[in-house]
């Protein structure tokens, strides 16, 4: 026999609980950003390797080291999507969605990056992205940290706090980059050799090393607030006092830095409180979203200056901390519709048709007995079942049994799925406020 090929390191099959908590982040991100009216996109999985070199930095681990590469057989470079944000701002140009500017969009999807697998990090991972380009206003930044900030709760997530810095204006952080090439240089031999490569072209991702050798030169190193000009300073204050009065709460943290050049004004992170169970699960590796204003980013595309913000999130790991503790809805809880003998199967499928088409997941065992059938409504994690053979049918009933209590009631048959919605709503709704 030859030998079954394994996964790819890096990647992942998803099943069970995992596959479902995996579709709830999706199915709440999808939820979510339709109350704030961003708009659907779909971008293509590989792009021109220029769109991510030119746009995302040949300085930047993710272009330098990470980026899955190849050509074509024309000969053209194209690169698997490493973030979202080059492609859909690529796409921003290239089609002329300027003229539905200001434009706030949302996607998800799998992205490619070879780099070391950890907890909740692979080489195919996936995320869920949003984005408000043409506006420059605060406001925007606002209603985007907003709406991370419900995701974030409507996932049940509890202990995790947004970290918001500025970076200011293209002035501000000209400014401040010089600083801290001055600063640094002056250990220069002491730092670690990324940070010595970066230090002339991109010193600020060295305030976000995880090398101990820099870091201990990270906490003395220039602050951005002594180089903010009067617009950014009124820009970053407009953004605290609306997340105030949005209700979204916040804490300043003065050496967050995105790791991507093109990044102005707010940067932010949404990071699980040290001794929460949140940070518990997802160790060292502690932002579950992140993102900022990069407002130069489409000039480096060959567009016109143009103010966007934006944001991502892993779905992995936020599906690790959702686990199950996300509320119960009707669909977690199928109704097990159990034949008893061949001639009621045609019956059988006639129910289980209007159920479904009723908004019920039902679960109906192909095959066995009825106790196997049975045993396999339980491991379905059903809450009641269906069972009717030739004697039931004939008084034109089915038996409902609450496979908790094991209480059995009849119901008829054309009153089926009407005279069980009630039932089913007052369960789950007691099963909801016992999770809270």
């Amino acid at each position: 026999m030859s030998k079954t090929p394994q996964a790819i390191r890096g990647t992942q099959d998803i099943f069970g609980p995992d596959a479902e908590a995996f579709a709830f982040v999706v199915e709440t991100f999808e939820r979510v950003r339709k109350l704030y009216r961003f708009r659907r996109v779909e971008m293509p999985v590989f792009e021109k390797t220029e769109v991510f070199a030119r746009s995302i930095g040949e300085t930047t681990d993710i272009v330098s080291k990470e980026m899955y590469s190849f050509e074509d057989r024309g000969g053209e470079s194209l690169t698997l999507r490493p973030e979202f944000t080059a492609g859909i701002a690529r796409a921003y140009l290239s089609n002329g969605w300027q003229q539905h500017a200001p434009v706030k969009l949302a996607t998800h999807g799998p992205l490619f990056r070879y780099e070391r697998p950890q907890k909740g990090r692979y080489r195919q991972f996936h995320q869920i992205d949003a984005e408000i380009i043409g506006a420059g206003e605060p406001q925007a930044d606002v209603e985007l940290l907003a709406m991370a900030d419900q995701i974030i709760r409507e996932l049940g997530i509890d202990g995790v706090t947004l970290h918001l810095n500025t970076l200011g204006d293209g002035d501000s952080r000209e400014a401040w980059r010089a600083a801290l090439v001055e600063h640094f240089r002056a250990v220069k031999d002491e730092l670690s050799e990324d940070s010595q490569e970066r230090l002339e072209k991109n010193p600020l991702r060295i305030l976000d090393s995880k090398d101990r050798r820099d870091q201990r030169f990270v906490a003395d190193a220039p602050k951005i607030d002594q180089f903010l000009s009067d617009d950014a300073r009124a820009f970053f204050d407009a953004v605290t006092s609306g997340l105030d009065a949005a209700g979204v709460k916040w804490t300043r943290a003065e050496s967050l830095v995105r790791g991507l050049d093109y990044y102005r004004h707010t940067a932010f992170e949404f990071i699980p409180d040290e001794g929460s169970e949140a940070a518990g699960k997802l160790g060292s590796q502690s932002t579950i979203l992140g993102g900022g204003r990069y407002d130069g980013l489409m000039e480096s595309l060959g567009g016109a200056p143009t103010p966007a913000v934006g944001w991502a999130a892993g779905i992995e790991r936020l599906a690790m901390l959702v686990g199950e503790k996300r509320w119960p809805s009707i669909d977690d809880f199928p109704i097990a519709v159990v034949p008893i003998g061949a001639s009621a199967e045609e019956t059988a499928q006639y129910i289980s048709s209007r159920l479904r088409r009723g908004g019920f997941s039902v679960e109906m065992a192909f095959r066995g007995n009825v106790k196997k059938r049975m045993q396999k409504a339980n491991s379905a994690n059903a809450m009641i079942a269906l069972i009717f053979g030739d004697s039931e049918l004939d008084q034109g009933i089915v038996k409902m049994k609450d496979l908790e209590s094991g209480v059995e009631t009849e119901i008829l048959l054309p009153n089926i799925p009407d005279d069980i919605v009630g039932y089913l709503v007052e369960k789950v709704e007691a099963k909801k406020a016992a999770s809270l």
